[in-house]
């Protein structure tokens, strides 16, 4: 698959330095100082961001996110090492006979607030739905409906759909996916049992917060893969399983496209732009072909490892980095803090 522009989203990085000089390649001394382009490697507090940073930047300059000891936070060759390992884990995902895409118009990320429907057909001209008679699948279509897209109106859950978050919480723990990830955050010293993750992983993705006028109108889950709608805007909305069924109803009309991934099966990464039922989406970002629980694993890792950060991974030797927030108004547990949104934001060929 080709990209049109180089990067995805919206946020463009420029990873561009010249190493003219014999210049430290240690961030030892050198925490928080200005940008120098003529320094191969960085050590300011925008370096993860520009994916710059010196091999020694999380030891000797990193936020630990609360913890003590450099050897429980996790480096960026940690985070890459994992992000493959649950790459290679995904045995859910669609394979390429799965799935038919039709992405027409590529359009510059100039023009993504035209609002111009650009392609005349659907995004999504075959899949195959037998995918979604697995376990994993069809635990996660049935939460898509259990949320007012709207902010603003507070979600009340009846006892049938609090037992489908757990259902689907229950599903994605047998996957080689999430064993990976539990593994890795375990040995990480961020969970002591499989039972305080899943407690963790219900909180952070399920709990509820007030992101307009009324108490518990959003959660994490909602945001990312249901999407919501805010000030006559769609935000979230960054899941490929979603957009196809509501795209199949006739309510996704979609418009263009800003990237197209470099990977050569699934799951592979597409920028778009789409109108959900009247309301518009300038840029959003999804995994295609993924499983659900490959999804829910990458931004999982990323919220744990760096919250409110760009998170460098790498799947089947391509970079890519995802950004996630905290919901920063209200708090669970010893001061946690809930997901406010994880989405990708670059890929670099």
């Amino acid at each position: 698959m080709r990209a049109c522009v180089p990067l995805i989203v919206a946020v463009l990085y420029s990873l561009a330095w010249a190493d003219l000089y014999s210049a430290p390649t240690s961030c030892q001394g050198r925490c928080r100082e200005a940008f120098d382009k003529h320094h191969p490697c960085h050590c300011n507090a925008r370096c993860q961001e520009f994916g710059n940073c010196c091999k020694d930047f999380e030891n000797l300059c990193g936020n630990h996110e609360g913890f003590s000891h450099s050897r429980d936070a996790i480096n960026k060759e940690e985070l890459q090492s994992i992000s493959e390992k649950i790459y290679r884990a995904d045995t859910n995902k669609a394979q390429k006979e799965d799935i038919i895409l039709n992405s027409q118009k590529c359009i510059s990320p100039s023009d993504t607030r035209d609002q111009v429907d650009r392609c005349p057909e659907p995004l999504f001209t075959f899949v195959n739905e037998k995918l979604f008679s697995k376990s994993t699948y069809k635990a996660f279509i049935n939460l898509l409906n259990n949320y007012q897209r709207a902010t603003g109106h507070g979600e009340h859950f009846s006892a049938q759909q609090l037992a489908e978050q757990d259902t689907f919480l229950r599903e994605v723990m047998k996957t080689a996916v999430m064993k990976e990830l539990y593994s890795f955050l375990h040995h990480q010293n961020r969970y002591a049992s499989e039972q305080e993750f899943v407690d963790d992983l219900k909180n952070m993705w399920f709990g509820l917060y007030s992101r307009g006028n009324e108490e518990g109108d959003s959660s994490g889950f909602e945001h990312v893969f249901s999407g919501e709608v805010k000030k006559g805007k769609v935000t979230g909305f960054h899941n490929w399983i979603r957009f196809y069924l509501q795209e199949k109803e006739g309510l996704v009309d979609y418009y263009s496209y800003i990237y197209d991934g470099p990977w050569e099966s699934y799951p592979d990464v597409l920028a778009m732009q789409f109108n959900w039922d009247g309301y518009y989406k300038e840029v959003g970002s999804a995994f295609i072909g993924s499983s659900p629980e490959f999804e829910f694993a990458l931004y999982s890792l990323c919220f744990v490892a760096r919250p409110g950060k760009v998170c460098q991974l790498s799947l089947g030797g391509y970079p890519l980095a995802i950004q996630t927030y905290t919901w920063d108004k209200s708090t669970y547990g010893n001061g946690k803090k809930y997901i406010a949104t994880a989405y990708i934001v670059s890929s670099t060929q």
